[in-house]
């Protein structure tokens, strides 16, 4: 893992094609903005966690609400 510090206006470079720069920064709140190609898929990581563990909620079901289901 990078640990970077930077300042407002500043950015990095991945693989030369992706850009994350910080937009803006207020108190604990820091804004990032993402240069990249539109193939790149870019998702919050909190946001897949979460649809993870609806998925695993979901498909942990009872063998009777399947059965059920099933009718």
């Amino acid at each position: 893992m990078l640990v970077l510090s930077r300042k407002r206006g500043e950015s990095i470079l991945i693989n030369n094609e992706i850009e994350i720069f910080v937009a803006s920064v207020d108190g604990e709140s820091v804004k990032l903005g993402i240069k990249a190609p539109e193939s790149v898929v870019i998702l919050r990581k909190e946001l897949v966690d979460e649809v993870k563990e609806s998925n695993r909620e979901a498909s942990s079901g009872t063998p009777d609400l399947l059965l059920k289901l099933k009718k």
